[in-house]
């Protein structure tokens, strides 16, 4: 079955974005973090930015899905850009969007805890959320791993990692990645640890 993986940037008090729900210009793009990052997962480059990379012809690595929720496929919207991820399958969650900006963007209005249990049945690749909060703190029963990409950056307000119910849901610590430039890779998969499990 596919998993499902919130791979996304973070400030050390847990803020995706800032309180405009813009593109977020405090997250360090250069360092030693950078390179490793695109290697290990080239598909979260956004399409209009892999020529300027040399990443054209760049496989995907480990997702053939993306899913956005309207805060975060906004984003792009606002600049113009009515599909960033042209090389995955896009998916768009809303309920207020009466359809697709563009033919190449899948709009799903209805429950996405569903969508997604569909999505895991088919076969394919790995389907990564790209954000926002809202959708992964909907989407929170279904998600197998967390790739938190920690900046040592406050922000002191914006969006959060995750923007829903109060609902504990735990991960065990899976790897973590520590960078000269401060950035910390951190990734989880669902349940507690186990010292058997890790064992193995």
């Amino acid at each position: 079955m596919r998993e499902l993986t919130y791979l996304v940037a973070s400030t050390l008090d847990g803020r995706i974005t800032g309180p405009a729900n813009d593109n977020p210009d405090f997250f360090l793009l250069e360092g030693d973090h950078a390179q490793p990052t695109r290697d290990e997962f080239p598909e979260i480059i956004p399409t209009h930015f892999r020529p300027m990379l040399g990443m054209v012809d760049v496989p995907n690595a480990q997702f053939d899905t993306v899913l956005q929720g309207r805060g975060s496929y906004d984003i792009g919207l606002r600049e113009g850009i009515t599909n960033a991820y042209r090389h995955l399958r896009s998916i768009v969650f809303s309920r207020t969007m009466a359809e697709s900006p563009d033919p190449t963007v899948e709009l799903v209005r209805t429950d996405p805890v569903a969508k997604v249990r569909e999505l895991k049945r088919e076969p394919g690749a790995g389907i990564w959320i790209c954000g926002g909060g809202k959708l992964a703190a909907a989407l929170l029963p279904e998600i197998d791993r967390i790739v938190v990409k920690l900046h040592p950056v406050v922000a002191g307000d914006g969006i959060p990692l995750f923007g829903g119910d109060f609902s504990p849901t735990r991960f065990r610590l899976a790897r973590t990645q520590p960078f000269d430039s401060g950035v910390l890779h951190l990734t989880y998969r669902r349940g507690a640890f186990s010292p058997e499990k890790e064992a193995k």
